[in-house]
């Protein structure tokens, strides 16, 4: 639904019972021809008021490794185990690549989730192809590794067994505590200088991460995941992001200091985003939230996006422009060097990469 040249939002359903999403509801992606809107009929009839619960189905890859050529990011590859993320984060950049499948990027994102059980076998055959060259392989840069189900899935441990055992390097971004009970592989690889993990923390105000990320862990438990992996010698990354104007932007200094007090070796900030049907989402989400500043978290928004919600010009879509953007990044780069964060670590080693062992193997002469 269109008005004015924005895209504006179908009204919710008065008989869904939401409870801990991000999204109120559900419309169309944009490569939809048509939007559904619910309507009353005249008829003064109640309906039976029910939950919506979270559904799963499975897809079976023929490819894992997504290669990717965008000049501001810091790899060329990446892997989704999920595609959907039950955390329901409310300003989620990822929330549109739900409409090529045909879903909503409102609900249906974060309730009607996919999951690739097969995706570390594919993984090994890809590895193991003569024409595939190592570089670093990024997972969570789209939708969240250690979100809920994968208490269920095991994916993305299995994931690591495979890229454990061929020593490839692998970066992880999470806001997921379960990451926890990857400790075992993730240790192991730190030794090897092959893995690097970075934790979104985008608040420190419990209230604030409950509404704007539903279903993801409260930022302390988030810390002492931080404080956990970094005990056991893994390199990890303060992730503030997205930095929102008006809403957290205050909290700069306080979660540089809180990443440094659990041990993070370096950290990095990433501006809100809004691309395609996000901003209706995010604004229909604050409009709810924070009546009072929705006015203000916009209009400071603008002013560092060129006046609109979002600007996706590489180099301009990670930190905006202008004297507010300007004033972040002085403000991150004075934090980080008050608290000895202002250099980065070592690369991942890529040099270690080759086929594991198999039964029957002649084993190496020395």
């Amino acid at each position: 639904m269109f008005h004015n040249g924005a895209m504006t939002l179908p009204p919710a359903d008065p008989f869904l019972r939401l409870r801990a999403r991000g999204a109120a509801t559900n419309p169309a992606g944009r490569f939809e021809p048509l939007e559904h809107a619910r309507e009353s009929d005249g008829w003064d009839l109640p309906e039976e008021e029910r939950l919506l619960a979270t559904e799963v189905r499975e897809e079976r890859p023929r490819s894992l490794i997504n290669y990717v050529a965008s000049p501001d990011l810091p790899f060329d590859r990446t892997i989704n185990p999920y595609r959907g993320c039950e955390h329901g984060c409310s300003y989620c950049f990822a929330r549109p690549g739900h409409g090529y499948l045909g879903l909503s990027p409102g609900l249906d994102f974060e309730t009607r989730l996919i999951a690739r059980p097969e995706a570390a076998a594919v993984l090994a055959r890809e590895l193991g192809r003569r024409s595939y060259r190592v570089a670093p392989i990024a997972i969570g840069t789209n939708t969240d590794p250690y979100q809920p189900i994968e208490r269920r899935y095991r994916i993305m441990r299995a994931i690591l067994q495979v890229l454990s055992d061929w020593n490839h390097p692998v970066s992880v971004v999470t806001k997921g505590t379960l990451i926890e009970r990857d400790i075992d592989l993730l240790s192991d690889m730190a030794g090897r200088g092959l893995v690097q993990v970075g934790v979104s923390v985008t608040t420190l105000d419990p209230a604030l991460s409950r509404a704007m990320e539903p279903r993801a862990p409260a930022p302390a438990r988030r810390l002492a995941a931080i404080s956990r992996l970094t005990a056991a010698g893994v390199p990890v990354r303060l992730m503030v992001a997205p930095v929102v104007p008006v809403l957290t932007d205050h909290e700069l200094e306080a979660l540089v200091a809180a990443g440094a007090g659990a041990g993070v070796a370096s950290a990095g900030w990433i501006l809100l985003r809004l691309p395609h049907e996000v901003a209706p989402l995010f604004r229909d989400w604050l409009a709810k939230a924070c009546p009072g500043r929705a006015a203000h978290v916009l209009n400071r928004l603008r002013e560092m996006r060129g006046g609109a919600d979002y600007d996706a010009e590489w180099g301009k879509r990670m930190r905006g422009e202008g004297v507010h953007a300007d004033l972040i990044a002085r403000r991150f780069a004075l934090a980080l060097r008050r608290h000895g964060l202002d250099r980065e670590g070592p690369a991942l080693r890529c040099d270690l990469f080759a086929a594991p062992p198999r039964p029957g193997d002649q084993m190496a002469l020395f």
